[in-house]
């Protein structure tokens, strides 16, 4: 917490400017204040450019080797400090501290910057082709704009291919996430990265986002976040004409076919979708059941949610923590009372907060049958723990219905076999498709198609949107 009320900026800690106005940090389990940051002005965002953009000469022209011995640095310098992480993110969002926080978020962070460092070892930085050589260059200086759902995994797939390319960057995480990225900040200080490399400011996204997409500093942009904060970026950035990456939004259909193993199929895509207390862009958030199977698919949900332990963080009983702030919290409530309006049969959950949780930001555990993909909670990813149930008549209804979103993020697909799985992922206008329960791999590229991005992160393909593509002609 030492630095909580600073900017990272060329190398040091910075006091914010005087445009600079305070934030407070709610933990989002006990609506306790956690400190106070402060969100930059144009000061601020003026000197973080200006010190990444002096840095990148020389940056740039850093070996190979001599940029991933600084990311080796960083991997154990990040390790060293992996509790104190998974206690940030767990204290700032909500995840429970002893499982997802301690097990999954912080180390997802640890995880990219292996992921990169494996990826850049053999990438192929340049290459003859006929009678030139192709080099494969850092793009520049980076503006990085993050979320507060899963802030290490978000920040270090960024950070650490940037640093792998020989950028330098400005970092704005999620005001509502701001104690993980002050520990990263601290970390690579540790390691030692060169002043001006990384540099880190919190800030209001509608207010620091347009000042960092259009000042002509910036090279690129990558951000992940709402089709929002996608839109205005893309059109900050169009008057100088920077490359902007954008991992966005999802509604990600679930296709359960009708050979499925139905209790491991329905019970698996329950609790993929609750992971996380429902906060992820790629979660499997339409589940679409053979008609004749819903009745069955309602059951089982509910004995899913039915043993799902809401509560503190702290608790190691816990598997759901609370929504991540309030904003998010009454808008997860808004899309509920929603969906009954609409018609939709509630199974499970439902409005207000778990028996018991009255301070702390907790949403209930809700299913939702009975919906079809004109319903609004169809179609607008609520962000929460709440499952929506689409019955179909035969697979090409579902397959249809699955592609009738403005998402392409990601999808699902569940079958007796592989090979049945496998020929209806190959219908899905998605830029993933998990079957048959298959985890996330990193080396793997992430992204979508239509409203849910441009451009991939992770692996070699993540390494990529960080470079520019030179062309040397020889005679």
């Amino acid at each position: 917490m030492s630095h909580l009320e600073q900017f990272y900026i060329n190398g040091r800690w910075a006091a914010p400017s005087g445009d600079a106005k305070p934030f407070e940090v709610i933990n989002p389990a006990t609506e306790a204040s956690e400190g106070t940051v402060h969100l930059a002005g144009r000061q601020d965002v003026d000197a973080a450019i200006q010190a990444a953009r002096d840095a990148f000469d020389d940056f740039a022209a850093t070996p190979l080797d001599q940029r991933l011995r600084m990311l080796n640095k960083l991997m154990e310098a990040y390790q060293k400090r992996l509790d104190d992480m998974a206690d940030a993110i767990s204290r700032e969002m909500g995840a429970p501290r002893h499982g997802l926080a301690a097990k999954v978020q912080a180390p997802m962070g640890l995880g990219h910057i292996k992921s990169t460092l494996e990826a850049a070892k053999n990438f192929e930085f340049e290459q003859t082709l006929g009678r030139a050589t192709v080099r494969r260059e850092p793009a520049g200086v980076a503006a990085l704009i993050t979320p507060w759902n899963w802030p290490m995994n978000q920040v270090l797939c960024k950070v650490a291919p940037a640093i792998a390319a020989g950028c330098t960057m400005v970092l704005k995480p999620s005001e509502f996430a701001p104690l993980s990225a002050m520990v990263l900040a601290e970390i690579i200080d540790d390691a030692g990265l060169p002043a001006g490399v990384f540099n880190m400011i919190y800030g209001d996204g509608a207010e620091v986002g347009p000042m960092l997409s259009s000042d002509p500093r910036v090279d690129m942009v990558s951000l992940t976040g709402s089709t929002r904060a996608g839109a205005s970026v893309s059109k900050e950035a169009a008057d100088t004409f920077k490359r902007v990456s954008l991992e966005l939004g999802g509604k990600s259909a679930n296709i359960i076919l009708p050979d499925a193993d139905f209790q491991k199929a329905v019970g698996h895509g329950v609790q993929s979708m609750m992971n996380n207390t429902g906060q992820s862009c790629n979660a499997p958030s339409r589940m679409l059941v053979p008609a004749d199977k819903l009745g069955e698919a309602e059951a089982i949900a509910a004995r899913v949610c039915e043993k799902l332990t809401v509560g503190d963080p702290r608790d190691e009983s816990t598997k759901l923590g609370p929504i991540a702030n309030e904003r998010q919290f009454k808008r997860v409530q808004s899309l509920i009372e929603k969906g009954q309006q609409e018609g939709a049969k509630l199974v499970c959950g439902g409005t207000g907060k778990p028996e018991g949780l009255d301070k702390g930001f907790y949403a209930r555990p809700t299913v939702f049958s009975e919906v079809n993909n004109d319903m609004l909670i169809a179609r607008e990813e609520i962000f929460g723990p709440v499952l929506v149930m689409i019955p179909y008549q035969n697979v090409d209804e579902a397959v249809a219905i699955a592609n009738d979103s403005d998402y392409g993020l990601s999808g699902y697909v569940y079958g007796a076999t592989i090979d049945d799985a496998k020929q209806v992922a190959a219908r899905l206008r998605t830029g993933m498709v998990h079957l048959n329960g298959a985890q996330l791999d990193l080396p793997a590229p992430f992204g979508g198609y239509k409203h849910s991005g441009i451009g991939r992160e992770w692996g070699v393909y993540g390494l990529e949107e960080f470079l520019e593509t030179k062309s040397v002609f020889h005679p």
